[in-house]
């Protein structure tokens, strides 16, 4: 008898989590996005150490016609940017929550924690200085393999100038190299 309740229980349960996976599936089908901040997640547009950018930001640093403006372009970086860092922020401090005590993982994820931290402050600041030399905005994300610097494209286009004025700018803010430099830009 306690067999046949247990597995009664058991299909019942079953029925209902296939009913709700149903139903969710029915409801967000007919939802489509409406526009690019819609579909940006930190998954699609960051991972640990490496920028990757959606279809229509990927058109937009081509130089491509999208229907998105470079302003659009440099918000939506900025907001998965720091989507991307909360989250990780977040992850990291329920991880010194939880730890152990044995003081090792705490250690791990604070110096995990300043590195983000620091690595947003030389961002800001490298972004900050190249604004201030007179171009209309930029963005700049920092890897392991480098540095990419997104730059709204001045009157007559980006020129080797140009190029020259942010790599100096990020030298001297940062450890990279000319070749860990890259430059692109928006349109």
């Amino acid at each position: 008898m306690k067999v046949w309740k247990k597995n009664m229980v058991a299909a019942a349960v079953l029925v209902t989590v296939c009913a709700g996976i149903y139903v969710n599936w029915l409801y967000t089908e007919n939802n489509t996005a409406t526009g690019l901040t819609d579909t940006l997640d930190a998954e699609k547009v960051m991972s640990d150490d490496t920028l990757v950018l959606s279809e229509d930001m990927a058109a937009i640093a081509s130089g491509q016609d999208v229907q998105t403006t470079a302003t659009d372009y440099f918000a939506a970086v900025r907001l998965s940017r720091q989507q991307a860092r909360d989250s990780a922020v977040n992850l990291l401090q329920e991880a010194m929550a939880y730890s152990d005590g044995s003081g090792s993982k705490e250690v791990e994820s604070a110096m995990e924690l300043e590195d983000i931290v620091q690595t947003a402050l030389s961002e800001a600041q490298i972004e900050s200085l190249i604004i201030a030399k007179g171009y209309a905005d930029c963005v700049a994300y920092m890897s392991g393999e480098g540095i990419s610097v997104a730059v709204a494209s001045p009157e007559g286009g980006l020129q080797q100038e140009d190029v020259a004025v942010i790599a100096d700018i990020v030298m001297t803010q940062s450890e990279y190299s000319l070749d860990d430099i890259r430059v692109v830009e928006v349109q």
